[in-house]
């Protein structure tokens, strides 16, 4: 049997068949006097055939409504009836020279359960059939005969058949019956058809024989333009090779955008490439459309934030987003990821102190021209990958293992040169005098420390920064050099105003031995910044990151040969570099290629290194959401990365913490888990939706299937998990409400 057979398959159906012949195989006998052996079970449906005219002139075409009054709690069902159930049919028997045209088919509803959804009609309906007269028609009165089939369902479902006639004249004008304005309110109930292009479609990724297919528009019709949309859905047309499953996850329902997600189970053959079906509004006003289906998101699709609060809002001023931009700079500066490097900048203002005021104004803008330098490479970045079609966002250089890998062995040198094992000026000394230490921190280490500073901010983010980075992803070119450069302009700025204003200097400490004490306790920090990279590559690697751990190793002794015996050796220097390079050219070689093969990631990206016990977390996909809400469930998903702090140091604990895992397992919220690690296009398709830069992302989704996702607020860099555990109860509770 084909899988479509079995789905279409309806137990309860089957079952009352089965019980319905054995209820007239077990009825006595009748004593009525119509001879029949068996009473007649007395349908639940009645129906009558009804004509807009009485009289039709040869040429005209008439509509014919197969009325169906159905008793109380009984169905009948569409031409698409679902999960199960059948169409109802009609078999015409007319006079040669009149024609009938297709079943034009009222909006249906659909109706429960959910496990078995089918599409119908409840109470009453009415078939539309056009019926057309030939031009050379000749005769007087007429009957028309039609045989009505159909399936009426209750506790049990029954099939029903019955005959309908009636009667029209020939003759030489078009008279309109009693029934004719009955038939035209039936007539507005069935779907019109969509303009061209007024809906369309795309694919999402495959698993298996199953498609998570999004159908959107940037209007919604000639349906309430003004006012957002209590409902969408979509009730497809029927196909004997794929099903669109009857669960709708509605994206966004606002009046100048939908988009809404359906599943597709295919049985057989290709993946179609358009689909047809009623798309419906307010559950009562339906476009009939059929809709090329693309391979992917088409990149001029309008992305949205469909929150109740939003934090990006479209709307907004330049100017203002502007400002957000500059604001988010500046709290940057106090991320957990750049602190290492803002230390050793105070440091250099120290150094600096009783240098010349032109001198200390010239490296305040040198470390300026290095943050911004660093902000324009990666705006620059962005629009080539936009240009290009891929998906772009904050911190998705980390999603690199080849950067993830760089980044590490250039910060575990800044270490070891804190910590003394070697200098970057060659001949320096680790216990020079304090002038001398001053002059390491020149124009190129100014410039340096606000590349690496700019570097290390990029997998943070906060309030403002991620309204203007997430705008900036959506706008065009020099809007994008705009935000970018502002965000660098609000990271740079305390430090161009300290060294524009040399009077603040004086309230920094003398220069002195303990600056040599406090570079070596800034080592440690910058030793935490290659563990949080470290355990990044483990998310690319897997068990083959020890390999890196044992490059790291030999660097290290590298470094020690060229700081000991180079720099600060008076013999054999040339023996000491030769040993240098090979430590480097050895252990990249058997290390990075040989054995870690560093430039292939895994084939897949772990999930489990985000996992813990508390939470049940399962792996996030459009079609698990989808799966969730048709079975009535809250939603949860946590976007995040092992790279990115914010989300492991705030967002993670509040999930973690007591009453938010005890109110989820309570609640019985379903926890889907979107590792944007390796920032996958899907998971970074999805964050673009809903107007975020980047990670951290916490999604929560009502229990009500038509309402859309709650956008959790980012947390603040000062943010204690347990305040960000309120906000996600409070979400939580909002969400069941």
């Amino acid at each position: 049997m084909k899988p479509k057979l079995w789905h279409l398959i309806n137990v309860r159906l089957i079952f009352a068949i089965v019980l319905s012949c054995l209820t007239l195989l077990t009825t006595r006998p009748s004593s009525a006097q119509d001879g029949s052996i068996f009473k007649k079970p007395a349908h639940h449906t009645q129906v009558k055939l009804l004509l807009s005219a009485d009289t039709v002139k040869p040429g005209d075409t008439i509509y014919a409504g197969v009325d169906m009054q159905m008793d109380a709690g009984w169905h009948t069902y569409w031409k698409n009836p679902g999960d199960a159930g059948s169409a109802t049919e009609i078999k015409w028997q007319l006079p040669p020279g009149i024609s009938a045209g297709d079943i034009q088919w009222p909006l249906p509803e659909k109706l429960p359960p959910i496990e078995v959804t089918t599409y119908g009609y409840q109470n009453e309906t009415m078939l539309i059939v056009p019926l057309t007269i030939a031009a050379n028609f000749s005769g007087g009165k007429i009957d028309l005969k039609a045989g009505i089939t159909w399936l009426e369902c209750k506790d049990v479902c029954i099939p029903a058949n019955q005959n309908v006639e009636a009667k029209l004249s020939i003759g030489n004008e078009t008279k309109n019956s009693t029934d004719a304005a009955t038939i035209e309110t039936w007539k507005a109930k069935v779907p019109q058809s969509a303009a061209a292009d007024q809906y369309q479609a795309y694919w999402e990724a495959p698993t298996n024989d199953t498609r998570a297919l999004v159908i959107f528009s940037h209007s919604n019709g000639d349906a309430d333009k003004n006012t957002k949309l209590a409902s969408v859905d979509f009730f497809p047309a029927a196909n004997d090779n794929f099903v669109v499953q009857p669960e709708t996850e509605v994206i966004s329902s606002g009046p100048d955008e939908i988009q809404l997600r359906k599943l597709v189970k295919k049985f057989s053959g290709d993946w179609p490439k358009e689909i047809s079906g009623v798309v419906v509004l307010n559950g009562n006003t339906g476009f009939q459309a059929t809709m090329p289906v693309a391979k992917a998101q088409p990149a001029a699709l309008k992305k949205k934030n469909t929150a109740v609060e939003p934090s990006l809002n479209a709307s907004k001023p330049l100017w203002l987003i502007l400002i957000y931009a500059f604001i988010g700079g500046l709290i940057l500066n106090i991320m957990p990821c750049v602190l290492p490097v803002i230390a050793l900048k105070i440091l250099g203002f120290v150094s600096e102190a009783r240098s010349e005021p032109a001198r200390v104004r010239i490296l305040g803008g040198i470390y300026a021209v290095g943050v911004l330098f660093s902000f324009f490479t990666f705006a620059v970045i962005v629009i080539l990958l936009k240009a290009a079609g891929h998906q772009v966002g904050w911190g998705m250089q980390f999603g690199s293992p080849v950067f993830v890998v760089g980044l590490t062995t250039l910060v575990t040198l800044v270490a070891l040169n804190l910590f003394g094992v070697f200098e970057v000026t060659p001949g320096g000394s680790a216990f020079d005098k304090a002038n001398e230490l001053a002059s390491k921190h020149g124009p190129a280490g100014a410039f340096f420390n606000g590349v690496l500073a700019t570097t290390l901010a990029t997998p943070c983010t906060a309030a403002f920064l991620v309204d203007a980075v997430g705008y900036a992803f959506t706008q065009s070119p020099p809007v994008i050099l705009a935000i970018f450069l502002t965000v660098g302009l609000g990271l740079a700025s305390p430090y161009v105003l300290l060294s524009w204003n040399p009077a603040w200097l004086k309230y920094l400490p003398k220069p002195g031995a303990w600056m040599e004490k406090f570079k070596i306790a800034m080592g440690f920090p910058m030793l935490a910044t290659v563990m949080w990279l470290f355990n990044t590559a483990t998310a690319d690697y897997g068990d083959k990151v020890f390999w890196l751990g044992a490059f790291l190793i030999t660097v290290a002794a590298a470094a020690w040969v060229f700081g000991e015996f180079f720099q600060r050796g008076r013999s054999h220097r040339s023996f000491a570099l030769a040993v240098v390079l090979i430590l480097l050219a050895g252990g990249y070689l058997y290390a990075l290629e040989n054995k870690m093969h560093w430039r292939d990631m895994a084939a897949e990206s772990p999930t489990t290194h985000l996992a813990t016990d508390k939470i049940n977390w399962q792996p996030w996909s459009p079609e698990a959401v989808a799966a969730a809400r048709a079975a009535g469930k809250m939603v949860l998903v946590d976007f995040t990365a092992t790279w990115c702090v914010t989300c492991n140091a705030i967002v993670k604990p509040a999930l973690e913490s007591d009453a938010v895992s005890a109110e989820l397992k309570k609640s019985d919220v379903v926890t889907l888990l979107a590792d944007n690690t390796r920032t996958p296009k899907n998971i970074g398709d999805e964050i673009a939706r809903y107007g975020g830069a980047g990670v951290p992302l916490v999604l929560v989704y009502p229990k009500n299937a038509d309402l859309p996702a709650i956008v959790l607020p980012q947390p603040s860099p000062l943010q204690l998990p347990s305040g960000y555990a309120k906000t996600i109860l409070e979400a939580l509770n909002k969400a069941t409400n």
